[in-house]
């Protein structure tokens, strides 16, 4: 077949092997890292995937959610492979005729199975990647998130390290289009000064050259973002350094419920903000770390808050559209106009499909056991993103 048919072909393909019109059934395909050095994101996105499932009385293929039955289907992109993701959400589409595609840890994952599952008017649910670029110049009508936008967070850091009367710092992130959002955030709202930007290998374990690079820079505070495995790698050779003693970590998305346990006590003094409050009193927030304890025998984190939620919007969307599925932009458009109870409080939706939530101060201390954990503070900043009015007006709520 010629090159320039190829495309056409794909597109016929993957047109033909749209969700019919008038399915019976909500099929709805997971992405999720289930293997590989970010498999601990992903246990906390499932297990938050299927305790909101649970809640709403869904517990096996065939259940009801949103009134109508529906039918899970599993995919690994084994940590962030892209190639790997896009056969996942292939199947997703061509096989198992799924109408919604969810979870989603990785922003560059999240840019390259846009394409494919738009082009059949499936819906796309992000549970946790967040690029920027969703929530402007990309938004889409088939687009919903329940988690953040990536440098929000990094804006609020930004506020709190000026509220801190922190002078001068050096960034941290992976190089990937995440790690560079998060430095935008950061910048975007930081008012002091930045003497270094190190931009290092996403997966990197050995840190030790960009340690002597801060030492060397002689900064007030650092700041980081570095998930999973990166985190746990950076934040003990940190401690192990001793520049924790002169200079303030303040991280993002690197010391969080996901990593404390393996970071140990070199996580305590470290601060970082974050869009869901542990210590959040209100009776959705404890309900559900009651019952996260419970069934797995660990605390929740943010991802698995993220999660929990998506199930929720679903099951109204579906709902609210009286379980007609021929027309998943209608499903996506009344969970933007609708609000979530959430574990993170009542939220409401900006009109590109990101939520509008309160970033909250965190601070790691050591615990009545003598363990480590993360305690809630003041509110640092509530606010639409950065970027929502870049998205097309056809392509709002």
């Amino acid at each position: 077949m010629s090159r320039t048919l190829l495309p056409a072909a794909i597109a016929l393909a993957l047109s033909a092997a749209a969700p019919s019109g008038h399915a019976q059934e909500l099929r709805i395909g997971f992405l999720n890292s289930k293997t590989g050095w970010a498999a601990s994101i992903g246990r906390d996105l499932e297990n938050g995937w299927k305790l909101g499932l649970e809640h709403l009385g869904w517990t096996k293929d065939g259940d009801k959610l949103g009134g109508v039955p529906m039918r899970v289907f599993w995919g690994d992109d084994q940590s962030g492979k892209v190639d790997i993701a896009l056969k996942e959400v292939e199947k997703f589409l061509k096989q198992e005729k799924t109408q919604i595609v969810t979870g989603i840890i990785w922003t560059n994952v999240l840019l390259a199975i846009r394409v494919p599952v738009f082009d059949v008017k499936s819906m796309l649910l992000t549970s946790t990647a967040g690029t920027t670029a969703f929530a402007g110049e990309m938004c889409n009508p088939l687009f919903v998130s329940t988690s953040f936008v990536a440098d929000l967070g990094a804006e609020a850091t930004g506020d709190m390290a000026n509220k801190d009367g922190i002078k001068t710092v050096v960034v941290m992130a992976p190089n990937y289009q995440g790690g560079k959002d998060y430095i935008s955030g950061f910048t975007r709202t930081y008012k002091g000064k930045i003497v270094e930007t190190i931009l290092f290998k996403f997966g990197e374990a050995d840190f030790q050259a960009d340690i002597s690079k801060i030492r060397a820079a002689k900064p007030e505070g650092l700041y980081i973002f570095a998930p999973g495995a990166m985190g746990i790698a950076f934040v003990k050779q940190w401690a192990a350094s001793g520049l924790a003693k002169e200079v303030k970590l303040i991280s993002q998305n690197t010391v969080d419920e996901l990593s404390l346990a393996a970071i140990g006590d070199a996580a305590i003094g470290s601060t970082h903000t974050g869009h869901w409050n542990p210590d959040l009193d209100v009776p959705k927030n404890k309900d559900f770390v009651k019952a996260y304890k419970a069934k797995f025998g660990i605390d929740p984190s943010y991802i698995a808050v993220q999660s929990y939620d998506s199930a929720a919007a679903i099951d109204r969307g579906v709902r609210e559209t009286g379980g007609k599925l021929n027309d998943m932009a209608a499903v996506a458009r009344a969970i933007r106009k609708g609000t979530i109870e959430s574990p993170r409080g009542t939220l409401k939706f900006n009109v590109n499909g990101m939520l509008v939530q309160p970033y909250w101060r965190l601070t790691v201390v050591r615990g009545a056991d003598g363990k480590p954990v993360i305690r809630g503070g003041e509110k640092i900043m509530e606010r639409p993103d950065s970027h929502w009015q870049q998205c097309p007006p056809n392509m709002r709520i």
